[in-house]
């Protein structure tokens, strides 16, 4: 890692919720690309530069694990995953190797790409938070997902979550840490690479 100028970060990918708006289940067992949008996704992160993937299941937890093989991957199990997302990122850093900068990703992003997980390990910079950002249709940068936090950021993010909330809190009292990074998909068409699924018409994403 130290060769190829990537600093050592662990990926932590999200996968534990319902998919009720969606209603097909586990947004992790969606089909995708002849598998489950959950291995696709994990072995993006691994592909991108992350040294190792830990992957934060809850809601039908057995189920994920009997469809999928991430044999190559850290799989945990978040038994209140009920309660929100902030439980299970809480998890997701905690199961994160000692001293690594973590990158948080989210198993409902099937445009993550491994150029895109590159783009923002080499973009980080010592105790910052680095973010990917995608293009609106005024050209205007949004943040988004993967998220990485510097190693000496984990503690205090993850003593901020609750409920629903990942790190939005910690991001929102230290908008100064911040940087962006453009992330836009250029052949992306009308699609910038950053969608997530949330809701049925937005099946069209898994191609």
């Amino acid at each position: 890692m130290a060769d190829s100028g990537i600093p050592a970060t662990t990926a932590v990918l999200l996968a534990a919720g319902a998919g009720t708006r969606l209603g097909r289940g586990p947004k992790a067992l969606l089909p995708y690309r002849g598998r489950t949008l959950v291995e696709v996704l994990a072995d993006v992160l691994l592909d991108g530069g992350c040294r190792e993937v830990v992957i934060v299941l809850g809601a039908a937890a057995d189920s994920v694990r009997a469809g999928t093989d991430l044999s190559r991957h850290t799989v945990v199990e978040n038994p209140r995953w009920a309660g929100g997302m902030g439980s299970s990122f809480r998890q997701g850093l905690s199961s994160a190797r000692a001293g690594d900068h973590v990158l948080v990703a989210l198993v409902d992003q099937p445009g993550l790409t491994p150029e895109t997980v590159t783009r923002l390990l080499t973009a980080h910079r010592p105790g910052r938070v680095t973010a990917a950002a995608y293009q609106d249709e005024a050209g205007q940068l949004r943040r988004g997902h993967p998220l990485l936090l510097d190693s000496s950021l984990r503690a205090e993010a993850a003593e901020s979550a609750a409920g629903d909330a990942g790190a939005r809190y910690f991001l929102q009292a230290h908008p100064e840490l911040i940087d962006l990074v453009d992330c836009t998909n250029p052949s992306g068409g009308n699609q910038s690479g950053g969608e997530d699924i949330d809701t049925p018409d937005q099946l069209h994403l898994l191609g």
